[in-house]
């Protein structure tokens, strides 16, 4: 069986990241990814999907990722069930990415600056080389 997912889109929101009690960083944002249109005269249409990176992709993307980046994501689905507040039983789709590239420079300002954030800080091609591709994620058993 086989569950990959390949995705380039931008960012919807900054990376948010938070910590499991185990300490282990997990971060999450949403990716808009336009469809293929059917014909020019077509409408744009585009779907809003939620991302869920672990470890050193999360840290990754929390310190170099912003809002409105383009970034290529590869990953599997991943379908969770859940009671919400009002005691309905939910279901809700993300993708954990297991790698996370981007794919722009970071956004610059009208003067020709970097925009003060993590990712404008250091050049593009200083992001480190040595973020593994892969991730395990630790509440799921294979």
């Amino acid at each position: 069986m086989l569950n990959r997912i390949i995705l380039i889109g931008r960012l919807t929101r900054d990376p948010e990241l938070r910590y499991t009690p185990q300490g282990t960083p997990v971060a999450g944002f949403g990716l808009a990814v336009d469809r293929p249109r059917s014909s020019r005269d077509a409408e744009r249409q585009t779907d809003f999907i939620d991302i869920v990176c672990w470890r050193q992709s999360a840290e990754f993307a929390a310190n170099y990722l912003t809002k409105g980046r383009l970034v290529a994501i590869e990953g599997r689905l991943q379908i969770r069930d859940w009671v919400g507040q009002d005691g309905v039983k939910r279901r809700s789709a993300e993708v954990v990415a297991d790698n996370v590239r981007p794919l722009d420079r970071p956004r610059t300002a009208d003067a020709g600056e970097p925009v003060a954030t993590p990712a404008a800080e250091d050049s593009f091609d200083d992001i480190p080389a040595d973020v593994p591709d892969a991730y395990d994620d630790p509440f799921v058993d294979e």
